[in-house]
């Protein structure tokens, strides 16, 4: 944290009572919005088990996880989340996540980055592919 690497948050994800990946806040060293703590503990979780699942698995938090690393988490499929500080203790040390949260619960076409969908038809093939797919490992 005091090397400026990013935030002062970290994470660690834990599996039958043994740590098995840390992660600590990377934005600004990685020049990587989405290396947040529990991002890159999850990653280094990933890596360790050698799965992109990590069920079983629980996740320690110095802070309580952001819009994208709660995600993360439940894409994870991580079972539990404990934490410390929460997202107002965050925004009142200029980490203010209460924006993207409000974002979250618009309908799309009340956000403020638009989203607008094209080429609808051509970008179903991928997705037929995939359907038809025999060996494809779902997540």
């Amino acid at each position: 944290m005091m090397e400026n690497n990013g935030g002062p948050f970290g994470a660690v994800i834990v599996k039958n009572d043994k740590i098995i990946a840390e992660g600590f806040n990377k934005v600004t060293s990685f020049n990587d919005p989405t290396a947040h703590a529990e991002i890159v503990a999850i990653r280094n979780a990933c890596k360790t088990l050698g799965d992109f699942h990590l069920q079983g698995a629980e996740i320690y938090c110095n802070c309580e996880p952001c819009p994208m690393c709660l995600a993360a988490i439940y894409w994870a499929r991580i079972e539990k989340i404990y934490y410390a500080n929460t997202r107002e203790d965050a925004r009142k040390i200029g980490f203010d996540d209460k924006s993207f949260y409000e974002e979250l619960t618009k309908n799309g076409n009340q956000r403020k980055i638009p989203a607008v969908q094209i080429l609808a038809e051509e970008g179903k093939a991928a997705f037929k592919a995939w359907a038809a797919k025999a060996d494809k490992t779902l997540y």
